[in-house]
């Protein structure tokens, strides 16, 4: 089994860092999981979904769904990942980045998709929508710096505006 630590004169890598700053152990499992979310930052993940995309990787280390369950809920408890609630109760995970304690995301109802309101956003349509999801920010950050100055600790807050996306809309519309 290969060591979890660097060889010496090589540049920590960022994973490892990650996990260790976290106090986590540096395993491959545990680096393979956040790699793959980290590199998917975008996406949220079921369980299941995680361990389909992490079968179909070709790694060497295989995940068993009790292992990837035990990592996952670590890597969320110590806030390296982010676990929203979807409205049929489906859990759903995706890389936290570390400046973010709020991140305003709409979840289609018809296929799933959530997409985050701030950032991925482009085209003319979406200038106002970029503007709103710019004070849903504000005011999830004022709502959370509130709560810290009354002694709550170690907040972050999911906020998820749920419908039909265009998408859906539309092939709904001419289906």
């Amino acid at each position: 089994m290969a060591s979890s630590i660097p060889p010496s004169g090589h540049a920590a890598d960022p994973i490892d860092t990650l996990l260790s700053a976290h106090g986590l152990r540096r395993t491959a499992a545990a680096r393979r999981v956040l790699g793959w979310l980290l590199a998917h930052p975008d996406t949220s993940y079921t369980h299941a979904q995680l361990q389909a995309a992490l079968a179909d990787d070709d790694a060497e280390v295989a995940l068993d769904r009790v292992t990837l369950y035990r990592l996952i809920d670590r890597l969320t408890q110590v806030g390296l990942l982010l676990c929203r609630v979807d409205a049929k109760r489906v859990r759903r995970y995706q890389a936290m980045p570390s400046s973010v304690h709020a991140i305003p995301h709409f979840e289609c109802q018809s296929c799933h998709r959530d997409s985050p309101l701030s950032g991925a956003l482009s085209g003319a349509r979406s200038g106002a929508l970029k503007a709103s999801a710019k004070d849903l920010e504000r005011a999830a950050q004022t709502a959370l710096e509130a709560l810290k100055a009354l002694g709550y600790q170690g907040m972050s807050m999911d906020f998820a505006v749920r419908g039909v996306c265009a998408d859906c809309a539309t092939g709904a519309a001419s289906s």
